[in-house]
């Protein structure tokens, strides 16, 4: 059920009829990342094999023409009054603003793995980034974090190493792990 203040607090939030030239951004964005990924698609040498027909130049030579055909149509709607409908969930207040405590302590564990993950290696690390980000968005069960966190890093940990061959950061757990 939604309240009156809830319903207030969408209309207040939708943006003025008529153009919102801040949308002609993300276009202009879309069409320069287009153009940047079009250009160093048809940089790749045109190389075809019996097992690769296609070559490697044609992903990337797709996908930038797609985004320059976004572009224009996404500037084609902004140009006739389009804009996006603003986010009306149950679970969203609108009236409230950014939560900076939030932000920042995720913003602190990113940086913190970021800065131990060479030291330490993955499954610390890892294991302090996700306990840090349930610690951020508000879960208080400290061990059970820590428990879940362990076993989250070092799944992954493993899971890259045999599952995709890739080696993660061993860190001080050289040798053990």
């Amino acid at each position: 059920m939604t309240s009156p203040t809830d319903e207030r607090s969408v209309e207040d939030a939708r943006p003025p009829q008529g153009r919102d030239r801040a949308q002609y951004g993300v276009c202009a964005f879309l069409a320069l990342l287009g153009t940047a990924v079009l250009v160093d698609g048809l940089g790749i040498p045109h190389v075809t094999s019996s097992t690769d027909p296609v070559g490697p130049r044609a992903v990337p030579v797709l996908l930038g023409a797609l985004l320059l055909v976004v572009a224009v149509l996404y500037a084609v709607d902004v140009a006739r009054g389009g804009h996006g409908e603003p986010e009306a969930g149950e679970d969203v207040d609108l009236s409230r603003g950014i939560d900076w405590r939030t932000v920042l302590l995720l913003i602190g564990a990113f940086v913190v793995d970021a800065v131990l993950i060479e030291r330490l290696g993955w499954v610390i690390s890892g294991a302090l980034l996700f306990w840090g980000t349930a610690f951020a968005l508000g879960n208080r069960h400290h061990v059970r974090n820590l428990l879940i966190a362990v076993t989250l890093s070092l799944t992954t940990f493993y899971a890259f190493a045999i599952g995709l061959g890739v080696n993660l950061p061993a860190g001080v757990l050289q040798g053990i792990l």
